[in-house]
């Protein structure tokens, strides 16, 4: 699994925590509801999981993606244009949790960054979003997490 499409954002975070451990966390995804215990950062989403074993599709009411997992990275792309990854490496403080949103649109391409310029909050509501999930990371794991400046 390559990183695919134009980069549109990128926020970055770390957990206190050995990558081993959040991956554990984060790239646990089997068929079956997603939860807590499957497919945890769109547990808020839920939906079911099928599939696999690092090629998924992930439905909920009126919408699926595509969910692939692979040794430190869990990506999910669904609409025309949208592609989000999150990646794992090692940090001297534990794990460097990175998340990318991807424009992967195959037609109208162009109309992708023009849009979402538009929607002035998209960069903003993307790093609120990662940091969400941070948090609940932080919390499921019982250790420190701590959002980091943009690149």
């Amino acid at each position: 699994m390559t990183a695919a499409g134009t980069l549109l954002c990128e926020v970055r975070g770390v957990v206190e925590a050995p990558v081993e451990r959040v991956a554990g966390l984060l790239l646990r995804v089997r068929p079956g509801p997603v939860g807590r215990d499957n497919c945890f950062p769109f547990a808020d989403h839920g939906g079911t999981l099928t599939g696999g074993p690092d090629r998924f599709v992930l439905a909920v009411p009126g919408h699926a993606m595509t969910v692939e997992v692979g040794r430190d990275r869990l990506a999910a792309q669904g609409g025309w244009w949208w592609r989000g990854e999150y990646r794992l490496a090692p940090d001297p403080a534990g794990t460097l949790l990175v998340h990318q949103v991807r424009n992967v649109a195959e037609r109208l391409r162009w109309g992708v960054p023009l849009a979402n310029r538009f929607f002035l909050g998209f960069r903003p509501a993307t790093r609120v979003g990662f940091a969400v999930l941070l948090d609940r990371v932080g919390a499921e794991l019982h250790c420190p997490v701590r959002l980091l400046d943009s690149p």
